[in-house]
């Protein structure tokens, strides 16, 4: 098949599907593949839950609610807060909200971020590719919602230089962590992530990690690139284990690597081969 583009002909990519002769696959699209690798790790009960971050911003790339040409205060009073002088966007996000569950997505929270128009919102847990199923289509249903709004809903990474970037934080369990003593399969997978860092960072954003370098960068309550570190309720770290879960002896780990733009099925694919398959 051929696309134009930029006024040149230009081929597209293609992959025939195993087994077919009438469809074709597009490169770029990791659905299939995390397909195949859930339903081989179905008998662990895999669950995922994703936590979105993002930030609204006017057509020209200025955050909504900045000074034009400067910045606001330093991030602190705006996460979950309440009140006009804080809070941008509201009556968008509650409309998405209400679309999202009009439309089956299974979305369990919105609250806004550290910086001014950023914000937050989970989808899951659910087992297998539904949380990246319904990660794809609460970020369509945002994005065209947006546009009614006049504003661009971003998942740029790192928008800003020197401020608290954008993640897609994932929420990853089997059903052997989520029993009791839980937590030493917790640790063992952490383990797992640690070996593999490097890996992970080439999945975890659209260019292969390059985003990743800008936004992980030690600051703004963000690990270091080149640094695995985990930790209880440390949210400076690469995978934090919540206080709860540290009480419960048992629940769930979170991976906080993964950037906004990240394709949540190859986040999936990547933490079942490693955590499962030991790959």
């Amino acid at each position: 098949m051929r696309a134009i583009k930029d006024n040149k002909v230009q081929k597209q990519s293609f992959i025939p599907e195993e087994g077919s002769t009438s469809r074709i696959v597009i490169a770029s699209n990791h659905r299939k593949n995390c397909t195949i690798i859930c339903e081989k790790g179905e008998v662990e009960e895999p669950w995922f839950g994703f936590n979105q971050e993002f930030i609204l911003t006017s057509s020209d790339g200025r955050p909504l609610g900045w000074p034009v040409g400067g910045f606001p205060a330093p991030p602190g009073p705006y996460y979950c807060a309440i009140g006009s002088d804080k809070i941008v966007a509201r009556d968008l996000m509650e409309a998405f909200y209400r679309c999202c569950l009009y439309a089956g997505v299974q979305l369990n929270g919105i609250n806004p971020g550290t910086v001014p128009s950023q914000w937050n919102f989970q989808v899951g847990p659910s087992p297998g590719i539904r949380g990246a199923d319904d990660l794809w289509m609460a970020r369509y249903i945002l994005s065209r919602l947006a546009e009614e709004y006049g504003t661009v809903a971003s998942f740029e990474p790192q928008p800003t230089a020197d401020w608290p970037g954008n993640g897609t934080f994932v929420y990853f369990s089997t059903k052997d962590m989520r029993e009791d003593d839980g937590i030493l399969v917790i640790e063992r997978a952490i383990d797992k992530l640690a070996r593999r860092h490097g890996a992970h960072i080439n999945e975890y954003d659209a260019n292969n990690g390059a985003d990743n370098v800008r936004r992980l960068v030690g600051k703004n309550g963000m690990p270091h690139i080149r640094d695995f570190t985990a930790g209880v309720a440390n949210r400076s770290c690469c995978v934090r284990i919540p206080r709860q879960v540290s009480e419960d002896k048992r629940g769930y780990l979170e991976d906080r690597r993964p950037a906004a733009n990240a394709d949540p099925y190859r986040i999936i694919s990547i933490m079942l081969k490693t955590c499962i398959f030991d790959e």
